[in-house]
């Protein structure tokens, strides 16, 4: 059996029953392959809508990044409106632009909604180390309120020393729509939203084969699913189980470590408002605070 990492997440998640393993044949309109955020909110919305759903999880609810990320609410794209804009025809990159802070918005109604335990708190700071890092921070700032953020704050050197104790910053973005969260208790929180809706879930239940068709035919090692439409959200972890999406991806690490409990006191004393930052070199690091007071820091490699 695969369980989650030994991580901090995993040790402060909050008390959860394991799902159980698929070991029948089901039918379903829609299956969804892969427990984490992609396949939860998406299992979610549909269970919501009335649709009869399956989750299948290789692992456990949340095994990957999603359970293990920096816990950070970052709102756009890996890469900014502005690429965007400048590389897709104008429908398309309205239509894009007109999604750039929806994350963060459904995130936050389905913690509201269904009481997800996740210490949920608000605001998010990009810091620049350079004049010229300012300068993008300013383009950035523009752009975002061209887009609809109207949640900004630009944030001068004397300014983001009152954010964070730090004097390697010039400046800083102050995005008051951002924000952090445990990641593993949101996802954990969601699949329990998504049983008591009436869907399905089942962890150790590593999806073998797909047979496109109608319906679909979608097999595990004990069990197997029939399902008018399937959602593929499996990630890094697909393999080689659909063949054309295999090239499609490239892996990429990063590493986040905790602290010891440092007190409320000592962790108010770091960042004040109990925003979380991250800087804007293309290593970046990133850093917050948790629900328990520990400084939570991660890095690009």
């Amino acid at each position: 059996m695969t369980e989650h990492v030994n991580s901090y997440y995993a040790a402060s998640a909050n008390k959860h029953a394991p799902y159980p393993t698929l070991t029948e044949q089901l039918e379903c309109d829609v299956c969804v392959i892969g427990a984490g955020y992609t396949g939860l909110s998406s299992a979610l919305h549909l269970v919501e809508k009335g649709y009869k759903v399956v989750v299948l999880e290789a692992a456990r609810v949340g095994f990957g990044a999603s359970g293990r990320n920096g816990g950070q609410i970052v709102n756009s794209y890996s890469r900014d409106i502005d690429t965007i804009e400048a590389n897709c025809p104008p429908d398309q990159a309205r239509l894009l632009g007109s999604m750039l802070f929806e994350g963060g918005q459904i995130i936050r109604e389905r913690i509201k909604r269904y009481n997800i335990q996740c210490d949920l708190q608000e605001g998010g700071v990009f810091a620049a180390e350079t004049e010229k890092q300012l300068h993008e921070l300013k383009s950035q700032y523009a752009r975002w309120q061209k887009w609809g953020n109207d949640q900004l704050e630009l944030l001068d050197a004397k300014g983001v020393r009152e954010v964070v104790a730090s004097d390697r910053y010039v400046g800083a973005l102050l995005d008051k729509s951002g924000g952090h969260i445990h990641p593993l208790n949101l996802a954990l929180g969601e699949a329990e939203a998504i049983r008591m809706q009436g869907g399905q879930i089942f962890e150790q239940s590593a999806v073998t084969s797909i047979t496109p068709g109608q319906p679909a035919l979608i097999k595990t090692a004990k069990g197997a699913v029939k399902a008018r439409f399937v959602v593929v959200a499996g990630n890094a972890y697909l393999g080689n189980l659909v063949p054309e999406l295999a090239g499609k991806s490239m892996p990429c690490g990063t590493q986040v470590i905790a602290t010891e409990v440092l007190g409320e006191e000592r962790a108010r004393s770091l960042l004040p408002q109990n925003y979380c930052l991250e800087d804007c070199n293309y290593l970046l690091d990133y850093y917050r605070t948790s629900g328990d007071h520990r400084l939570l820091y991660g890095g690009g490699v």
